[in-house]
C-alpha cells in the first residue's frame, strides 16, 4: 500500500494499524475527533504544522517492510 497525502485521516487508520501510532508520534492526537476523520493527511499537516512530504515518505516506507 502507497499513501499519498491528499487521503482523508480516516482513509488512512482504517487502511493499517500501524499508521495511527506513527501519525500519534508526529503530533497527531486528535485522531478520535469525529472531525479530523474528513480532513486529508495534508490538511493535517498543515494545522500541526508537519511536513507533510516527509511523513508521507515516512510513511510509506515502514509500509513498504510490511
Amino acid at each position: 500500500m502507497q499513501i499519498e497525502k491528499n487521503m482523508l485521516i480516516g482513509e488512512l487508520i482504517q487502511a493499517d494499524e500501524i499508521i495511527a501510532p506513527i501519525l500519534m508520534r508526529a503530533g497527531m492526537h486528535c485522531l478520535g475527533c469525529p472531525a479530523s476523520q474528513g480532513e486529508t493527511l495534508a490538511e493535517a499537516c498543515m494545522v500541526h504544522g508537519i511536513n507533510c512530504d516527509e511523513l508521507v515518505s515516512q510513511i510509506n516506507e515502514i509500509l513498504a517492510t510490511r
